[in-house]
């Protein structure tokens, strides 16, 4: 295998190309000293890394670039060009010696490869250094002293697969496949709808290994889960895929090594079209597993899921997961803070499933991971609930004329999803009986008579963000008392009162504190007897004390059908069980939740959302009075 860092022909091309177009690849191998063929596979990969921004385009032989996005273009070029720029950074020095280490058959000098790199030795063994700790983590090591020779020590599998997770492009990226396996590995993956992103994973796994073992560096021996693989549907496609390649190359591939190339197929992210893989048998144990999560989140939340539709893929999802995490398989997720923010339930859900399979798998949930599968649980949410609710009625009311209302309909359609339905009147034909069908009434004039529905008045021409955070609570209605309709995106706001707030001295326990304020609500009647003993039997199965000093226990209540909620403030942190506590949203649940499901996921997300809000808890925490708390709680967007 070449040097990693030769001249860049890839960048000779495009230098070519832009002085001059009409190009024969004939010309372009002589100048670069290359073949035709290998300008030709330059070409191919060029194509697909300018991604768009250009194109490098051949009519009758004669090839020209045509630039369509010139910013993009030029981004892509200086990369494609950036060559030497990379030993001006640590990051670039450490994947060129560990190239060089992953491929010598000798130890290396320290001076040797700093001369190669044009770098100074102290340098060079500053960068050593942190190749070295980096490399622990990988079950890799650097043997050897700088002045006597280095040798890279460690599993062949180890290499590849921090080769694949470090620095891939920096290694391979000037080694486009060979055309003719391009297009065998096209011709079998067009056979099958496998996602683009899939086939790109496969064809680096097959370029490694490839490299590897016609190198002499073998995988040898793999663990028994590995082997299962080969019972896998598709690995009989992929192995006879390779037997192609291998017979293409005069090589015989071990099964060891389409083991390898099989992986990102083994780990893949499930497919929106599930057919393409209907040949992977989900694993026995699958279902089982699926369940116990559902359990565990109904146990510590109280909140029963029902996939539904997608039962049968969150079951793939699963499968695919457990072989990423077994097999080292990394999947980034680019959307994980904002899952993090957007969908705190759903994320505190993935938490809960992740405890799950490392109880039952022995396999830890990576962060990445955790955020695929809260994606899988916000869908559900979502789904629950659209499939709980009916159609949202508007009934708009207008003293000035038809085109007045439908200009009022026309505002609320941007602010409104899809399956709302809005109907207008006038006030002269505006009834109680007309306006008992509702959800809602929005009205530009003071209505003769009290509906038994909710009311907002309106202008013509309205704030659009504020209504919709109006209209966010109307769905809340006959759950929630609210006798006015404000603009306060907290929904959990509007479930308290003075009498649900407690403020704690100095030196209470969280235990005192809870007892306190079980003792009080039983006597008032907002929760039954037994709801104590219930929670403190959930609590020594484990803490309901979350991020950064907030707790929320919660139980199932039997004296009424609605959510009641508390809070708990400490003049200063408490501790339980190891952690902090500052603050308490005690949650009493009714028995039968279904009506009430939409408010209590929505509550729990605020919760959960506040209890990451570090500046949010420091001024809850801060306040000493009811008026106070409710002006912390008090958030516009």
């Amino acid at each position: 295998m070449k040097k990693l860092f030769t001249d860049n022909r890839t960048a000779g091309i495009l230098r070519m190309l832009g002085t001059k177009s009409g190009l024969t690849v004939a010309v372009m191998a002589e100048q670069l000293g290359v073949s035709e063929r290998t300008v030709r596979n330059d070409i191919r990969q060029l194509n697909e890394d300018l991604e768009g921004s250009a194109t490098i385009e051949g009519v009758q032989g004669r090839y020209s670039l045509r630039i369509f996005d010139p910013a993009a273009y030029k981004k892509t070029f200086e990369k494609i060009c950036d060559t030497n720029g990379l030993f001006d950074t640590p990051r670039g020095r450490q994947n060129y010696v560990f190239g060089e280490l992953m491929r010598a058959d000798e130890p290396l000098l320290t001076d040797e490869l700093a001369y190669e790199m044009n770098v100074g030795r102290t340098t060079l063994v500053s960068d050593l250094k942190k190749l070295r700790e980096e490399l622990d983590a990988w079950n890799l090591k650097i043997v050897g002293k700088t002045s006597k020779g280095m040798i890279l020590h460690g599993n062949e599998l180890d290499i590849r697969t921090y080769v694949l997770e470090n620095c891939f492009e920096a290694l391979y990226s000037d080694y486009p496949l060979d055309d003719d396996i391009r297009g065998m590995i096209r011709e079998e993956m067009d056979k099958k709808a496998f996602e683009k992103q899939v086939v790109i994973q496969f064809q680096r796994y097959l370029l490694l290994m490839m490299d590897r073992f016609l190198t002499g560096h073998y995988i040898g021996k793999l663990t028994d889960a590995y082997y299962n693989l080969t019972a896998n549907g598709e690995f009989f496609r992929v192995n006879e895929l390779l037997d192609r390649i291998g017979g293409y190359l005069h090589v015989d591939f071990p099964v060891e090594e389409k083991i390898f190339a099989f992986l990102p197929f083994a780990g893949m992210r499930t497919p929106a079209d599930l057919g393409s893989v209907k040949e992977m048998e989900l694993d026995e144990t699958i279902q089982p597993l699926s369940e116990k999560i559902m359990e565990q989140i109904r146990s510590e939340l109280d909140i029963s899921i029902n996939p539904r539709d997608f039962a049968n893929e969150f079951a793939y999802h699963l499968m695919f997961m457990l072989n990423r995490l077994r097999f080292k398989i990394r999947q980034p997720n680019a959307m994980l803070e904002e899952l993090k923010t957007k969908f705190p339930l759903a994320y505190e859900m993935s938490g809960i499933a992740a405890r799950v399979i490392e109880r039952e798998k022995g396999l830890k949930v990576t962060e990445d991971e955790r955020g695929h599968l809260a994606s899988y649980f916000g869908v559900f949410l979502v789904e629950n609930n659209l499939g709980q609710q009916r159609p949202f009625r508007i009934t708009v009311i207008c003293g000035t004329g038809r085109v007045t209302s439908r200009l009022i309909s026309v505002q609320l359609r941007k602010i409104m999803d899809s399956q709302v339905q809005i109907r207008t009147m006038s006030d002269a034909a505006a009834t109680p009986g007309e306006l008992d069908n509702c959800d809602v009434i929005l009205t530009t004039v003071e209505l003769p008579f009290t509906p038994k529905k909710p009311v907002i008045r309106i202008r013509e021409i309205f704030d659009e963000k504020e209504l919709k955070h109006k209209l966010e609570k109307v769905r809340y209605w006959d759950q929630v008392e609210m006798p006015i309709l404000d603009d306060n995106q907290y929904i959990m706001s509007s479930l308290l009162d003075e009498d649900r707030v407690f403020f704690f001295e100095k030196g209470r326990s969280y235990i005192d504190a809870l007892n306190e304020m079980i003792e009080i609500l039983t006597d008032e009647g907002q929760i039954d007897e037994g709801f104590g003993e219930r929670l403190f039997e959930r609590e020594e199965k484990g803490t309901m004390v979350f991020d950064n000093g907030v707790a929320i226990p919660h139980g199932i209540q039997t004296v009424n059908d609605k959510m009641l909620l508390a809070v708990g403030i400490f003049e200063e942190p408490t501790e339980h069980k190891g952690h902090p506590v500052r603050v308490i949203f005690f949650m009493a649940l009714p028995e039968q939740s279904d009506a009430d499901d939409m408010l209590m996921i929505r509550v729990y997300d605020e919760l959960l959302e506040i209890s990451r809000d570090t500046d949010m808890l420091k001024a809850i925490a801060g306040t000493q009075t009811w008026p106070e708390l409710l002006r912390v709680l008090y958030k516009k967007a």
